[in-house]
């Protein structure tokens, strides 16, 4: 995890939550998880950690693991796996269950860009939400699609997150490589 901190600054804390039934029980290697990690190091140019985790495809604990990163301070947590149709698919029931207010604007444009790719992806579900202090999206699982969906979202995400702490005096600022990602933030932001 890299980037310039002020100094006595603390590092941004983000979360990354893998839904797994298989990864929980060791039966196969994360690559969800890692694939985000990844993708951040390329764009963030702000010193960040990540808190990271892997739960089974169950709503109790993925939610109980978004409580748990928001309550710690992370202000984005992003999820991989569980979006689609099938019955232990649950990751969006967790995430709406936990939040206090819903974006769907992110699985729409996250849908849409994966439609070029891939018919089925008016199957995945995909949404985010506010928890606490934290902005939550939920990613699907193929390390590809991670990276297209991110691309597609992460313009939005450091506008979103000041947004979630106006009025915190010591707000997070996630500011990413504008040859990497271009956020976008109105001016004077």
């Amino acid at each position: 995890m890299s980037g310039a901190t002020p100094a006595g600054s603390a590092p941004v804390r983000i979360g990354i939550v893998t839904v797994s039934d298989r990864a929980s029980r060791g039966e196969y290697a994360d690559e969800g998880g890692p694939a985000i990690a990844a993708y951040l190091g390329e764009v963030l140019t702000v010193a960040w950690q990540a808190e990271s985790c892997i739960v089974p495809d169950d709503v109790d604990q993925i939610a109980a693991a978004i409580e748990t990163l928001a309550a710690a301070g992370c202000c984005l947590i992003v999820t991989t796996g569980g979006t689609g149709p099938a019955p232990r698919d649950v990751t969006p029931e967790a995430t709406e269950r936990v939040c206090t207010k819903l974006l769907p604007g992110f699985g729409e444009l996250m849908r849409q860009v994966s439609l070029q790719y891939v018919p089925t992806a008016i199957l995945s579900r995909q949404t985010a939400g506010i928890c606490g202090g934290a902005l939550v999206v939920n990613l699907p699982g193929r390390p590809k699609s991670i990276r297209e969906c991110l691309d597609a979202i992460f313009p939005a995400i450091p506008y979103c997150v000041d947004l979630i702490h106006t009025g915190n005096p010591e707000p997070p600022r996630l500011e990413t490589d504008p040859a990497r990602v271009q956020a976008f933030r109105p001016k004077g932001a």
